[in-house]
This record gives structure tokens, sequence and C-alpha cells, in this order.
């Protein structure tokens, strides 16, 4: 199944979100199970929060992934939704 994350920061956030993001980057690559992913951008183009989706077996699986997240530990985000995703154009 696919479920899509949709993090977004505390305010005033970016330097949380500068110092983990190796970590993040690392954990998305070990863990194998992200499809895509990216910032959300503020219209300034500023970096405000993360979209993330991912192909496992659970909804337990993808709340699992999230609170693993280096990001979600580093306490970078003041919410997150979880919720399955269907696939349709692209």
């Amino acid at each position: 199944m696919r479920v899509a994350l949709f993090c977004y920061d505390k305010p005033d956030a970016l330097q949380v979100r500068l110092d983990n993001r190796t970590a993040h980057l690392a954990y998305i690559e070990d863990t194998g199970v992200v499809e895509m992913a990216g910032p959300l951008l503020t219209p300034e183009g500023a970096m405000c929060g993360s979209l993330v989706v991912l192909s496992v077996e659970s909804l337990a699986q993808a709340q699992e992934w999230a609170a693993k997240d280096p990001y979600a530990k580093a306490g970078l985000f003041a919410s997150v939704a979880i919720s399955e995703w269907k696939k349709v154009v692209g």
C-alpha cells in the first residue's frame, strides 16, 4: 500500500531541519520504503515541511516509520498527517 505523510514544520525551525537533513536522508535510503519525497515550500520558496510517499504493508508500519524519522525525533514537525494514498496518474 502507498501512504502519504504531510509533515509541517514548527515555525522558525529551519535550523533544526538543516541540522538533521543528513540523518533524515540516510534514514530514507536505509529503510527502502520511500517511493518519493521532498520539502513543502512557502510561497516565497522556503522549506516549511515534507511530503513523503511510502510503500509499506500497513498504516501501522507508516506510523512507525514516521516516528523514527530523524526529523520527527529532533522535534521539527508541528504536525504530521498520515493517509493511505492511491496513485492514479504518473
